[in-house]
């Protein structure tokens, strides 16, 4: 149900246990309630904050596009502690449009002055993947996380299982 923007989510949620509540109803309390506390769940995977510090410090841009709207991904981000290594934060409700529309990965590469084929997408989602190739931007599937349907259907240049081997790939 995860991966399209949490008004997605909630529809999605809500059709799934055939509760005849709007959506629209919904989403507003969902986002108060998550609004609380919205990492309270959330856990850096083994390797992350390194492989970010590792590649900043080797200075590549770090940015980020998601479909989870902007203030709650930069209070995820901070609560984490790794806020300091993204020079960007795109969210779902940055602009008109979302992931899978390329033009959010293609806004976030222009406001970085960053030419597509010299960019490079890590993700974890057949939505990353398609934002990616529509945006013309080399994808790495992270194998964990929000997919669907089997990892092999996910277009990419490299599918990785542990996020520190990220640093390596770049660097070769």
């Amino acid at each position: 149900m995860i991966g399209d923007g949490v008004s997605v989510l909630i529809a999605r949620a809500l059709a799934a246990r055939q509760c005849a509540v709007d959506p629209a109803t919904a989403l507003p309390l969902f986002l108060r309630h998550y609004e609380a506390d919205p990492a309270e769940l959330t856990r850096l995977y083994p390797g992350v904050d390194e492989t970010l510090e590792r590649l900043r410090a080797r200075g590549v841009t770090l940015a980020i596009c998601t479909n989870k709207p902007a203030r709650l991904t930069r209070v995820i981000l901070g609560r984490l502690g790794i806020e300091r290594h993204f020079s960007r934060v795109i969210g779902g409700d940055s602009l008109p449009f979302r992931k899978p529309d390329p033009r959010a990965l293609l806004e976030l590469l222009k406001d970085l002055g960053a030419a597509p084929a010299a960019a490079l997408m890590v993700g974890d989602s057949e939505v990353d993947a398609a934002a990616a190739q529509a945006a013309g931007v080399p994808f790495v599937l992270m194998t964990h996380g929000y997919h669907r349907g089997p990892l092999h259907d996910i277009a990419c240049v490299a599918a990785l299982d542990h996020f520190d081997e990220l640093a390596a790939l770049i660097a070769a």
